[in-house]
């Protein structure tokens, strides 16, 4: 009797061992170990050999990119319930791996841009914050339980904080790390209250399983369950900056730091968008009549006031080049809310084309922050007016920023841009959304004002000064030396750019298949 008890307990607490696919779960854990190894490094290396710091930073990145590849199949998971395979807190499917190939490879486009600008800021710090940020970005889209993607989405934020306001003594930097940190704890509080409320009406964490229990809520659970759904896409569609959670964005993006400014318009949006589609898709099926119709008029307030803001910026202000930039980013991700939407009332398979847009997004958003960071080398104040006659004094930089603009217009030869928008209509028609189909295009013409009025700029001949004398001359040019990583960062967008319009499937198949 008494062995046959020792033996029952022997099984029991072996069941409750879980065995690891470290392979599945490499890519965020070795961006996290290189983190540490950083930090510790630091205390120990001179100021001399501060910038190995930011090459064992990139050097991570594109190992953790270098183990996506054999994940392409996308079906391993990993910390799952004892005897089942379908409640999982870790699965590498198609969606995980492509969002995770664009979390990363943003992030080593924003290291490439702060290998110069870490040596006026604490290099240990600033190459730590941003690693860890990553690694929670890496994380999310991967999440399939509740907790794990708040703890994902948290450790994704909070460096990112930190990041806003590493300049020391600029108040400016300060300020935009202060509103950026209260809007969010804001955000994530009412988000934690719709997920215990979800909890205490499913009693499971698991995606899956929640999706399952929510098919067949009890009659006085349905309102508990219908908030827990709405409050806790919330803290998601902070992260998106869709409206009215924007506010933070245009003064986060000035203050702080240009590469930092290039990371939150893109992987930051990424986490965002990709939690979201999570919760939605996966999660919250069942009440497709609540959160599609929400993320709908999102995504029309969204992308109107993006517009209209961005409209609303002059070329002479300072800053006003990362102004228009931080706008359009807020006008763009309300055509990345418009496929979600419509997968509420059709299919998942139009998520696709928000992982489409989103590609195409991070490449020319990331390129367009670039050549931001180049002529804020000459022209700290970054005004729109100071890109003119850029094609006289960068010609091959002119003609990268005029792409890049034309890409997020969606205008030819920005091929893959206007196909990426193409794309997301298709979705919003197909679904028969065609009100917010209606309020896109008219978006999209708008739109095209400011990014061919900044595209025009660039080609303008350059401004005339007066002279002692009191002759009219042409501006003086100056061509001082771009560091490599810097011209690394915007030579790779370009070609990628370039590519994608040439062989615009490469995205755009995603658009057609369940990445689930």
């Amino acid at each position: 009797m008494t062995a046959a008890v020792v033996t029952t307990a022997a099984e029991s607490t072996t069941s409750l061992v879980q065995s690891v696919d470290w392979l599945a779960i490499a890519p965020p854990v070795i961006v996290a170990a290189v983190a540490l190894g950083v930090l510790v490094a630091d205390l120990f290396i001179g100021e001399r050999h501060k910038p190995l710091l930011g090459y064992a930073s990139i050097a991570g990145l594109v190992a953790a990119l270098a183990f996506l590849v054999p994940l392409r199949a996308g079906d391993r998971s990993t910390f799952c319930v004892a005897g089942t395979d379908s409640a999982c807190s870790y699965t590498a499917d198609h969606f995980a791996l492509v969002i995770q190939a664009l979390v990363l490879g943003g992030a080593l486009l924003t290291a490439l841009l702060s290998l110069d600008d870490t040596r006026k800021l604490p290099a240990g710090e600033y190459w730590f914050l941003l690693l860890s940020s990553a690694a929670g970005a890496a994380l999310l889209p991967a999440s399939r339980d509740l907790a794990t993607l708040v703890v994902a989405l948290e450790v994704a934020s909070l460096p990112a904080f930190a990041l806003v306001g590493i300049k020391r003594g600029d108040r400016r930097s300060s300020e935009a790390a202060l509103k950026f940190f209260l809007s969010s704890v804001v955000a994530t509080a009412v988000m934690l209250l719709g997920v215990s409320f979800v909890y205490a009406t499913t009693g499971t964490m698991h995606l899956t399983e929640i999706a399952a229990r929510l098919d067949d809520v009890p009659g006085q659970f349905d309102t508990l369950a219908k908030t827990g759904v709405v409050l806790t896409l919330v803290g998601f569609a902070f992260k998106t900056a869709a409206a009215p959670f924007h506010f933070w964005v245009p003064d986060t993006y000035v203050g702080a730091p240009l590469p930092i400014a290039a990371y939150l318009s893109v992987v930051g949006k990424a986490v965002g968008f990709s939690g979201l589609v999570l919760v939605t898709v996966i999660a919250f099926p069942s009440y497709a009549d609540v959160w599609g119709p929400a993320v709908a008029v999102l995504a029309a307030l969204t992308m109107t006031i993006g517009n209209v803001a961005a409209l609303r910026q002059t070329a002479a202000r300072a800053r006003s080049a990362v102004r228009l930039l931080a706008w359009s980013s807020v006008a763009q991700a309300g055509y990345l809310l418009v496929p979600i939407a419509a997968a509420a009332y059709s299919s998942d398979e139009q998520i696709g084309s928000t992982v489409a847009y989103a590609l195409m997004y991070a490449v020319v958003n990331l390129g367009a922050f670039a050549v931001a960071a180049l002529v804020a080398r000459t022209h700290p104040g970054n005004r729109i007016s100071d890109y003119r006659g850029l094609y006289a004094t960068r010609p091959l930089a002119a003609l990268a920023m005029g792409f890049f603009l034309l890409c997020l217009a969606g205008l030819p030869p920005g091929i893959i841009g206007l196909f990426a928008k193409v794309t997301v209509f298709s979705a919003a028609v197909d679904a028969g959304l065609g009100w917010l189909a209606v309020v896109m295009a008219v978006n999209v013409v708008i739109a095209l004002y400011y990014y061919l009025q900044w595209t025009a700029i660039l080609f303008r001949a350059p401004a005339a000064t007066e002279s002692a004398d009191g002759a009219a001359e042409a501006r003086a040019t100056t061509r001082p030396r771009v560091p490599a990583p810097l011209t690394t960062a915007i030579v790779l967008t370009t070609v990628v750019g370039i590519v994608l319009s040439g062989a615009p499937q490469l995205v755009l198949r995603f658009a057609a298949v369940n990445l689930f």
